[in-house]
């Protein structure tokens, strides 16, 4: 709601206001959950078939920022590779 509240009120002033929704997402700090039997375990949330790096996010962000992401505003990009989609309901769960 923060997000979306800036949004409104700064669209006018062309400062655009988006946020980034990452998923699992590969780092130092979590390797005990995304390495080696759990990782293989978390795969099987992730419809994409591979945990996400930390570039991943990097790319969203650095197109946020950039012209071509111009008419964006408001808007939760999620960078998830599919968890969002409900992977576990595949073959009706």
């Amino acid at each position: 709601m923060m997000m979306k509240t800036l949004a409104q009120e700064f669209a006018q002033e062309r400062v655009r206001v988006n946020a980034i929704s990452p998923g699992a997402i590969r780092t130092a700090i979590n390797e005990e959950e995304t390495e080696g039997e759990a990782g293989k375990e978390l795969l099987k949330l992730i419809p994409y078939g591979r945990i996400g790096a930390a570039e991943d996010v990097a790319n969203a962000a650095v197109w946020l920022a950039s012209d071509l992401a111009d008419y964006m505003v408001g808007a939760t990009l999620y960078v998830d590779g599919g968890m969002t989609l409900y992977p576990e309901f595949r073959g009706n769960g």
